[in-house]
């Protein structure tokens, strides 16, 4: 199944620490009612908020200027340690898309249900993946018909 890296998990974390601690999304309530619908909203806007600020950090380290180690070790080590930072604002970068996708389809009155089977995707897995597009079942289902073509 496809995961979230780390830093997306600690930076979603952050998220849900910025928001209003007096209300979470409760099995008990109508599903994708108006509170769980902005709960979610204000969740993705604030993961969103939170990666283009780490994402300027990055930038701005950038402009700073060029690696000057003088030790060849140390400047490689240097650049190994950048790319893996690009590599990461890459990955951000693209779930930027993903989070602006689901922000249209909270617009939109199609967020929360799969994309697949139209069933509700139930909201512990929302909170824990807030772009989820599909139910769990079916996206164990997607992999294993990805595998499936891959193996061949």
């Amino acid at each position: 199944m496809a995961s979230l890296a780390s830093s997306d998990i600690d930076i979603l974390e952050k998220a849900k620490r910025a928001l209003a601690p007096d209300y979470l999304p409760d099995e008990g309530e109508e599903y994708m009612s108006p509170a769980q619908q902005d709960y979610f909203r204000m969740l993705l806007v604030e993961w969103k908020r939170s990666i283009l600020e780490s994402a300027s950090v990055t930038l701005q380290s950038l402009q700073d200027g060029p690696i000057r180690e003088a030790d060849l070790n140390d400047r490689a080590s240097s650049e190994t340690d950048w790319g893996i930072e690009l590599r990461t604002r890459d990955r951000q970068r693209k779930l930027i898309s993903k989070i602006d996708a689901a922000l249209r389809r909270i617009d939109e009155g199609e967020y929360g249900y799969c994309e697949v089977t139209g069933d509700p995707i139930g909201l512990k897995r929302l909170i824990a993946r807030p772009v989820a597009t599909m139910t769990v079942e079916a996206q164990e289902a997607h992999e294993r018909r990805e595998k499936i073509s891959r193996d061949d």
